[in-house]
């Protein structure tokens, strides 16, 4: 496999690339990789279809952007592939997650996940599809006032805000965490607003009316179309994020059953 072999196509003017012309359980060559990770970088979210991972296959391409994690808030699917966990719903059945709210993964940690690697397993067949939205775009959207405002401030994020979250670590040391609200990325450099409504509870140093009033209106931006792009999931279907810079949202709007796997990859403290 060449580095030629790849196509890029952007899907939206501030997020997401599908990237076809690579077999990623055949573990591309290094060019070939490099350039998968400079597409990451440059476009927060990237899509791939007609792939034929397993479970291993899937664990060792996500290593090639950095150490991955035992997730701590799911069993993984085997002893043998302990990074590697499922996410089994029966749309049938009452929700009980909150992944139906626009939210960046586990920012209630003192180092969030630099990003996940989902694949499909089983559809419902019609439903499910999956947003993601661009925190760059969402930042850049601001007015120069409102930057200038939010620009050093920093929030808390708590696990217990979530119900499923709260549940999972009403026995372990998840104390909340402050981080900025404005984030700079380790690797583009670019800012992006780092707060969601599903962890984090208030900005610091500020009053509480003003809380009340700033942190809602910060939550909410993300909703806007103009930062988002839509997957539709296909079998083989795989989504490499990056959870500095994005939020996601799984729609929750199927009857039948929908099971992804995922990988963690480890991140580092916000700046």
């Amino acid at each position: 496999m060449t580095e030629a072999a790849l196509t890029v196509t952007p899907l939206t003017h501030s997020i997401g690339a599908e990237v076809s012309g690579v077999d990623l359980a055949a573990g591309p060559d290094p060019a070939v990789v490099k350039e998968i990770v400079d597409l990451f970088h440059q476009h927060q979210v990237l899509f791939f279809r007609d792939q034929e991972l397993d479970d291993v296959s899937h664990r060792d391409f996500a290593k090639n952007f950095g150490p991955l994690q035992h997730f701590a808030f799911l069993p993984p699917v085997s002893e043998d592939v302990p990074e590697v966990h499922a996410i089994d719903i029966d749309g049938a059945k009452p929700k009980t997650a909150n992944a139906d709210i626009w939210h960046s993964d586990a920012t209630f940690l003192a180092a969030p996940p630099l990003g996940s690697m989902l694949r499909s397993v089983i559809l419902p067949d019609t439903g499910g599809d999956t947003l993601w939205a661009s925190m760059y775009a969402a930042y850049d959207a601001l007015s120069s006032r409102v930057q200038r405002l939010i620009e050093g401030m920093t929030a808390i994020h708590d696990s217990s805000n979530s119900t499923s979250h709260a549940k999972k670590t009403a026995n372990a040391d998840y104390d909340p965490v402050a981080h900025p609200v404005v984030r700079t990325h380790p690797v583009t450099g670019r800012k992006a607003l780092f707060v969601n409504k599903t962890f984090t509870t208030r900005l610091v140093d500020v009053t509480d009316r003003e809380n009340e009033i700033l942190l809602p209106m910060l939550t909410d931006h993300v909703r806007s179309p103009d930062f988002q792009v839509r997957f539709r999931w296909t079998p083989g279907s795989v989504v490499l994020w990056d959870n500095r810079c994005t939020q996601h949202y799984a729609v929750a709007d199927y009857s039948g059953r929908r099971r992804m796997h995922r990988v963690v990859i480890d991140g580092d403290v916000p700046a």
